[in-house]
Formats: C-alpha cells, sequence, structure tokens
C-alpha cells in the first residue's frame, strides 16, 4: 500500500503484533485516522502458524496457549468472537511420570481434588481450602487488575487491606511463589505440577524464584475457572481476526515499512522517518509496540533522552533464558504409559515432562542460568491436534516440545546444527521413556526453532526473551515501564508495559484507555479501573 505512507495520521502504530493490532481497532473506532506500520510482511508477531514440517500440519512457532482471551474485555468489546474461535479444554495441566502414574488439573473442582489425593490427601485439602480464595480473588482482583491501568503502590495495597481476601492475596504476593509451593505442599509430583502452572512459560523457575511476586502469580495456580484456551485452527487465526477488526474500523496498514528513526521536534512525537527518505506525519501520538532499547536507542537516540529515562533504560533487564522449540508432526498421537492410570492425561492442553524430582528442575534451571546446556531434559508440551483437529491432516497428528535453553549454550566443539539435531534426538528419547510411540517410526517430520533463529525474525525479542522484559517485581504492575513517556505525545503499548509479555492484549487495551483519555476523546467502551474494582471488594468485617 504505497499511497499510505504519502500522508499524515492522527496516530501512527510501529509494530503489527497483537498489542498494535487491539490498540489501533479501538482508537480507529473512537473515529482517529490510524496508519499502522510493520517491518515484516506477516502481521500478528508472535501469533505465528506455519506449515514449517509438512504440508498441512500447522504448527504455532511461538505462542500457543493463551490465558482466558476469550473471556478478556477486548476480545469482547471487538466483537472477535464472531471472528476467531476459541478452545477451552477441560483438563489444563498435566504430568505423566515413570513410574506409570500421571497428576491432572482440569476445570472441575471436585475431579482436580481426587486426582492430588491419590497422591496426597493432605496435598488435595490444602488445594481445596486455597481454592475458596483463589477463585473469588482471581475473579475481583487478579483479572481487574490484570487490564486496568496499575495503581500507585500505597493506593494499591490500601484499598487491598480493607477486605480478608485482599489481604491475603497481598500477603501471597510478598513470598517467593518457589518456597510457597514448598511450604504448603509434601508430594513432590504436586510441587512440581503446581511450580509448571505458576511459571507464566509453563516450564521454568526463574519467575518462580524472585523475592516477591506484585502480581500474584501463586494464587492463579489454585484457580481452576479461569485458564488458558487453544486458538482454532493455529494461533495466527488470532492475528488475522485483530487485522480484520482494525480494517473494518477504518485503520490503515502499511507493511515491509523499514523505520530510519521516530521524528522529535520540540519535545514531542510528530511522526516517522523512513530509511526511504519518507516522513509520515501523525497529528496527534506516536506509540511503540517494540521493546525499550529499540524504541528510545534505536529509533530515538540516546541524545535526545532525559536523565531519569536514561537510568530506567539502563536498568531494564530482559529474561535470562530462551527457548528450544522441537514441532513434530505425527502419525498417531502421544500416548502415554500414564494412560492406564488417567487416560486424560491423552488430552490435556499442557504436558510438564522429564523432571521427576525438585531436585532434578533445580539441577537443569542452574545449567541454564551458568550458560550449560542441560543435562536433565525437562520440556512443556501438549496434545495440540488432539484438542483441535484442525491443526494436522485428517487421521495425522502435531505437537511440540518447548525446552528453556541459554541464548548461546557451551556446546563445546559442535557447529550450532548439529547440537541442534542432537538435543532434539535427547527430547525424543526422554519422551519415548514416557510413550512408547514416541519414535521415529511415528514421526513424520520435525522442525527445530531455536532463538539463533527467531531473534533474526524478530529483533524485538533482545537476547532471545520471549517476552521482551523480565517478569520480574522491578518491572511488574506499579513498576512497569509505563504507557506515557517523557516525550510528549509517545506512547509505549507493548510488552514492556502492564501486564507484560506474552498474548494478554493487556498493553495494547488500557494504552488505548490511556491515549484517548490524554486527547480528550470518549471511548466508546468502558475501560476497567483498578481502583472501582478493588473499592467494590467487600470489607472485612
Amino acid at each position: 500500500m504505497p499511497a499510505a505512507l504519502e500522508r499524515s495520521y492522527d496516530g501512527i502504530i510501529i509494530g503489527a503484533g497483537h498489542h498494535g493490532l487491539v490498540l489501533g481497532s479501538y482508537l480507529a473506532r473512537c473515529g482517529l485516522d490510524i496508519l499502522l506500520v510493520d517491518r515484516r510482511l506477516q502481521y500478528g508477531g508472535a501469533l505465528v502458524t506455519e506449515e514449517v514440517t509438512a504440508p498441512g500440519f500447522y504448527h504455532n512457532l511461538h505462542s500457543i496457549n493463551h490465558f482466558h482471551i476469550s473471556e478478556t474485555p477486548w476480545f469482547k468489546d471487538l466483537g472477535l468472537g464472531d471472528r476467531v474461535t476459541y478452545i477451552t479444554p477441560r483438563y489444563e495441566f498435566g504430568q505423566p511420570h515413570l513410574d506409570g502414574s500421571a497428576l491432572v488439573f482440569g476445570r472441575d473442582l471436585e475431579e482436580t481434588l481426587a486426582n492430588v489425593a491419590r497422591f496426597s490427601k493432605r496435598d488435595a485439602a490444602t488445594f481445596r481450602d486455597w481454592n475458596r480464595k483463589a477463585e473469588e480473588i482471581t475473579a475481583r482482583i487478579f483479572l481487574p487488575e490484570r487490564f486496568s491501568e496499575p495503581l500507585p503502590r500505597a493506593e494499591r495495597e490500601a484499598l487491598l487491606s480493607r477486605s480478608d481476601i485482599g489481604r491475603d492475596f497481598l500477603a501471597a504476593t510478598k513470598r517467593q511463589p518457589f518456597d510457597v509451593v514448598q511450604e504448603l505442599f509434601e508430594n513432590e509430583h504436586v510441587q512440581l505440577l503446581f511450580l509448571f502452572k505458576i511459571s507464566l512459560f509453563g516450564t521454568w523457575l526463574v519467575d518462580t524464584m524472585s523475592k516477591t511476586s506484585p502480581m500474584g502469580s501463586v494464587i492463579r495456580a489454585f484457580d481452576l475457572q479461569s485458564g488458558y484456551q487453544l486458538c482454532k485452527g493455529g494461533s495466527a487465526n488470532l492475528a488475522r481476526g485483530l487485522m480484520e477488526t482494525f480494517i473494518a474500523a477504518g485503520g490503515r496498514f502499511a507493511p515491509q515499512v523499514e523505520l530510519e528513526r521516530i521524528v522529535i521536534e520540540g519535545g514531542k512525537a510528530t511522526g516517522i522517518a523512513l530509511k526511504d527518505g519518507r516522513t509520515v506525519r501523525a497529528r496527534q501520538f506516536v506509540a511503540s509496540t517494540l521493546n525499550v532499547h529499540q524504541t528510545f536507542e534505536d529509533y530515538i537516540g540516546r541524545a535526545q533522552l532525559p536523565a531519569a529515562l536514561l537510568k530506567k533504560l539502563d536498568g531494564f533487564e530482559y529474561t535470562k533464558w530462551t527457548i528450544f522449540g522441537l514441532h513434530l508432526a505425527l502419525h498417531e498421537p502421544v500416548r502415554f504409559h500414564a494412560e492406564k492410570f488417567d487416560p486424560n492425561i491423552h488430552r490435556t492442553l499442557k504436558w510438564s515432562l522429564g523432571a521427576e524430582t525438585m531436585d532434578e528442575l533445580l539441577a537443569a534451571h542452574q545449567d541454564v542460568m551458568a550458560d550449560r546446556v542441560p543435562q536433565v531434559v525437562q520440556f512443556g508440551s501438549g496434545a495440540l491436534s488432539v484438542l483441535d483437529p484442525a491443526q494436522a491432516p485428517p487421521g495425522k497428528h502435531t505437537t511440540y516440545a518447548w525446552h528453556v535453553m541459554p541464548l548461546n549454550p557451551d556446546i563445546g566443539s559442535r557447529d550450532y546444527e548439529t547440537f541442534k539435531q542432537e538435543f532434539a534426538e535427547r527430547i525424543i528419547e526422554k519422551w519415548a521413556r514416557y510413550a512408547p510411540n514416541m519414535t521415529r517410526k511415528n514421526i513424520i517430520a520435525q522442525h527445530v526453532y531455536t532463538a539463533r533463529e527467531y531473534t533474526q525474525t524478530f529483533p524485538e525479542m533482545r537476547g532471545g526473551d520471549i517476552f521482551m522484559g523480565a517478569f520480574s517485581a522491578d518491572q511488574v504492575m506499579y513498576n512497569h515501564f509505563g504507557y506515557r513517556t517523557p516525550i510528549e505525545r509517545l506512547y509505549m503499548a507493548g510488552s514492556a508495559t502492564h501486564p507484560g509479555g506474552a498474548i494478554s492484549g493487556g498493553g495494547g487495551y488500557i494504552s488505548a484507555g490511556v491515549i484517548a483519555r490524554d486527547l480528550g476523546l470518549k471511548p466508546w467502551w468502558k475501560p476497567w479501573d483498578a481502583a472501582v474494582a478493588l473499592g467494590a471488594v467487600p470489607a472485612a468485617a
């Protein structure tokens, strides 16, 4: 669309990932003339679904499981249910064991408690006690805060301190989730699956071993009513639905735009300069969904930044691990030995595989933190095509393994391609110990996708960070990077803002309300408000 770059707009959004699409759809429906630009031809950011193994086998290379998406305010406001279908599985988390047993968490409380009780009756009782609080906390606190501009810490804690559940939530957020899980549960299998559920990625410890957890991730582990979903046909269908919505609202999308810089004039963001020499003007705002260093160092320059922003930028941290992805096309679905113990392990959305003890999980964590290839192979996976047959040809199947890996692991004298194939074999060998049909006879084709590859496609995933910013206590909630910036009319709307990385839509949704208010627009939607939500929690007697 070359003509799209030959005129001015009310607002320009940089980056056509899901945050940019959500933001653009809201503001275009406000009547603003919006231009959305992206360096790539493909839109949707990490909402990538491709036939990388064999024709007809659809693999989600980045984002697979989406948390509570069909119930988010933006999914409902934008009417995405008419364009995109989500599958909500009955069984969300599963963990097969080498002894033939399995632990499965589902949506039904009594069924899940019975599963836990097979390993520990005491742990099942603990789960029941915490579930009562967790369901209310999630509905009244966690979800409203997830899609609201964060309150200042003092105001938030004062509101939460008025109620019993608020005080319980505050107490949990000030503890290390790893410690809480170990204190609450006696059985190691139960501890492992809880840590798997708490971790933002689903297989790792970094985000459960921070000193505090302001977002309250440990509470989420006890809630069964909200959870992860699967986009029917592949994650790219969410990107398609969002782009259709954006275009229908009157937005304009320009792909393959090579950005030279964000234009700053008189201390204000006034447009974007392109590498071909053209300048596109923005009459009212520019919003970036790129990472913070791309936005401020690459496209503005440190010389134009105030000292306080430079300090904040230099202190910004990225996630200290990357993803080693193995995507498989199969003749038949994964079948576990443990199906004799619990047949529902076969149809669970997310599997935790490989770590049988807490010591093994910690050993793998320590290896990655030391830039070593993990000796203990432990990874996340799931029954994708069992839950959604549209992701494979009739009668065939897909699955994946996501293994945590350092960006530059110590691989000795081997070349990287050899290492990739060897580690993929280690994953398959470990898998076959749990599932006897995970053999070369069942595998039609495979595709290995690591940070070395995906950072070429997505340079915004700096250092291989799939979240574009670490979920540390210093960077979430009231400590997030911020939607408004010290540069007038320049906004941040991506993963560095609350509620952070992964597919949430939160950054785009909340920043739409922020920008609309700043421009004096009357929102056509009702933005969520944390102060109203927390103020409505019944005070303690």
